[in-house]
């Protein structure tokens, strides 16, 4: 530690891997005001986004170079992006296809005829376009068709049998079952009392045909709820269901970017009770903390109870504590460069 500390003093090499602060910046705009903060105080900064497999997925990848036109969540045709590495793999957002966002929020949803079809394309793309791997972000989802969509646009287009043989692995950061999926996320997807009741006789339905159909019971698997059952909808096909942030981590090589440096700074919108057990803020914490690097993370707003229960070794820094609500809300890529100025300074005088 104490080799660190005086590298801190001669110049800082900080690792920047924040999540977005959802709905005021993303990922990478957090990344860039950090590094100009870093910058500004004589340090060296590498950035690089991250997310837990949800919205932000694609992104944390270097975002899109592909494209696709593809059936959206409710049935017009919308433009998604998706990547595909050198190396073969495909990176898919499935928000890219049937995300809240592209219909209207949940007020513009139509939470029962909202279809996953659109992600089904995507996958069918990528395999057309020569992956040898897909990766499947979830989250932000307008749809709770059990990912019956996808599997009808799959099968429509001969790729069923591709994608089964197609390594598909399916991020997930929740452990919701696959006929829990209306209960849990119907409600923010605009389902009210009656339509949530109308899709869990349908996922209900939809679990005995993948049983019939497969072979496979895609309730026993936790996490088959997520994005409506999509995440169930592609296990019954082969896909394998992930940790989203374990599986980032490895395919971006976190771990050796987190041993090169003298600080971690990560962060996220909001802190709460979810945030250290697999989120974003949580698991980078968690690999610095193994590696002795000391880890700060920036954030929009702390839950009062949450900051109580912090471990020693996390600092977490709130916008709103800082500079107030209006601030951190509608300016946060400058408070958060700020905030990231105020932790540096501190350091030099240590």
């Amino acid at each position: 530690m104490k080799n660190r500390t005086r590298a801190m003093q001669l110049g800082v090499r900080v690792l920047a891997a924040p999540d977005k602060f959802r709905g005021t910046a993303t990922a990478d705009e957090v990344c860039a005001a950090i590094a100009a903060a870093v910058e500004s105080a004589g340090g060296t900064c590498v950035t690089q986004p991250m997310a837990d497999g949800g919205e932000g997925t694609l992104a944390a990848f270097g975002g899109a170079n592909r494209s696709a036109v593809v059936t959206g969540p409710l049935g017009y045709p919308v433009t998604a992006g998706w990547r595909l590495r050198e190396d073969g793999l495909a990176v898919i957002e499935a928000a890219q296809a049937n995300g809240l966002l592209l219909a209207g929020g949940s007020q513009g949803n139509d939470p029962v005829a909202a279809t996953s079809r659109g992600v089904g394309e995507l996958i069918a793309a990528a395999i057309q376009a020569g992956a040898a791997r897909v990766l499947v972000g979830l989250g932000g989802s307008a749809s709770t068709d059990g990912g019956m969509g996808a599997v009808t646009a799959l099968t429509e287009r001969g790729m069923l049998s591709a994608a089964t043989v197609t390594p598909i692995e399916v991020c997930c950061d929740v452990d919701t079952r696959f006929t829990d999926a209306a209960r849990i996320f119907g409600p923010q997807k605009g389902a009210d009392p009656t339509q949530i009741a109308q899709l869990t006789v349908s996922l209900r339905n939809q679990r005995s045909e993948y049983l019939r159909r497969f072979g496979m019971d895609v309730e026993s698997l936790p996490g088959s709820g997520a994005a409506g059952g999509l995440a169930g909808g592609l296990a019954a096909i082969g896909a394998t269901l992930v940790s989203g942030f374990d599986r980032i981590v490895d395919e971006l090589g976190l771990d050796a970017l987190i041993r090169n440096a003298d600080v971690v700074i990560t962060g996220e919108g909001s802190f709460d009770a979810t945030s250290l057990t697999g989120k974003v803020v949580g698991g980078v914490a968690r690999l610095a903390q193994a590696a002795g690097v000391p880890v700060v993370a920036v954030v929009g707003v702390v839950d009062e109870r949450s900051a109580a229960q912090l471990p020693d070794e996390l600092r977490v820094v709130s916008l709103t504590g800082l500079f107030g609500k209006d601030r951190s809300r509608t300016d946060t890529a400058a408070a958060v460069r700020d905030a990231v100025a105020g932790y540096l300074s501190e350091l030099r005088q240590r």
